[in-house]
């Protein structure tokens, strides 16, 4: 296949590269820039030289076109005006970006502050939580990636919502992210002196995650749910983990909610139904496109804590998006995406 690549600079776009690399049914990645058009990657990207020394070329549509799949991971408000020229003309397009996500335009350019894109587009989208969605990801023109923390959040309690063993009327979600998850555009709230020995909560309440969380979940569970969620800075790299906090349905048990899981997913390969909570943490999942999903019940208030991790720039970012192409393309799920998290 050939794969073309918008928003190659960003950390999404690297890990992208660095998967595709070794997919043994890609031959050819060409990288696009909207500004620096003839740099040569490599020379951006000291760690990729003799690897990726192609030049970064200009966004033309003649050319976009031609690919079997277009990969855009670029900030939000980019692809609502790039991509509906694109969409049935030839490449799979899989956006990295939020701007697919939402299928209510209103509440897209109220959580994002930004234009929606046009209507028609929206709804050819099909959102690409892949464990979820896989048959129409199969047949989809348009894929809207998920956001990395609805990806870690919805793996973990849709199962569990959607077969009525959790009370979804009080969802609390307390999320933390490696500092990569703000992109590589420095900012006040990501420099070295203020990030690091701190851990600060953002966004309180008015994470732009909120309405996709709950979007998926009226759309895979049936359920029609307001949540509590709220994203912490912490200082590391990379990695998510995610706790959520629900009542227990009466008479269901601790038992019961690890079953579910088990059987939901025993057949995804990057799903992992954990029973010790010793360890877990984003280490676990580093540099890998794995889920480690781990869910306790407390006895004495009655509620279940369900925790989830995930690496955001891979499972929450561009390991999903290869996920869903190896999906649309009839290859196993793990094409290129077989690899051992870093651990260290």
């Amino acid at each position: 296949m050939k794969v073309g690549i918008v928003g190659a600079t960003g950390y999404g776009g690297l890990e992208l590269i660095r998967f595709l690399h070794n997919h043994p049914a890609v031959d050819q990645i060409d990288l696009f820039t909207s500004s620096e058009e003839g740099v040569l990657f490599s020379s951006k990207f000291g760690h990729l030289i003799t690897i990726v020394d192609t030049p970064l070329q200009k966004i033309e549509y003649d050319t976009l076109e031609k690919f079997d799949v277009l990969f855009t991971s670029t900030p939000s408000g980019v692809t609502s005006e790039l991509l509906p020229p694109l969409i049935g003309k030839g490449p799979r397009l899989i956006d990295l970006s939020g701007d697919y996500r939402l299928k209510n335009l209103a509440s897209y350019e109220a959580w994002y502050g930004k234009k929606a894109a046009p209507s028609h587009s929206v709804q050819q989208s099909v959102y690409g939580l892949t464990e979820w969605n896989t048959e129409l990801i199969q047949q989809a023109t348009l894929i809207a990636n998920p956001g990395c923390y609805p990806t870690a959040v919805l793996l973990s309690l849709l199962p569990l919502v959607k077969e009525r063993l959790i009370d979804p009327s009080f969802l609390v979600i307390d999320a933390k992210s490696g500092i990569s998850g703000a992109g590589n555009k420095p900012s006040q709230t990501t420099h070295f002196s203020e990030a690091n020995e701190s851990f600060l909560i953002y966004k309180v309440n008015t994470h732009q995650h909120i309405p996709e969380i709950e979007q998926a979940l009226s759309m895979f569970a049936h359920v029609d749910t307001t949540i509590t969620f709220n994203t912490h800075l912490v200082p590391m790299t990379r990695g998510i983990l995610a706790t959520s906090y629900a009542p227990v349905m009466p008479g269901i048990t601790e038992a019961q909610l690890i079953t579910c899981l088990q059987t939901t997913y025993e057949k995804h390969p990057f799903v992992r139904v954990v029973t010790d909570a010793n360890g877990l943490g984003t280490n676990r999942v580093k540099g890998s496109n794995y889920c480690d999903i781990l869910v306790k019940v407390d006895s004495r208030t009655n509620r279940a804590t369900i925790v989830s991790v995930i690496d955001n720039l891979v499972k929450g970012a561009a390991g999903q998006a290869i996920q869903n192409m190896n999906v649309q393309f009839d290859l196993p799920q793990t094409t290129g995406l077989d690899v051992v998290p870093f651990f260290i």
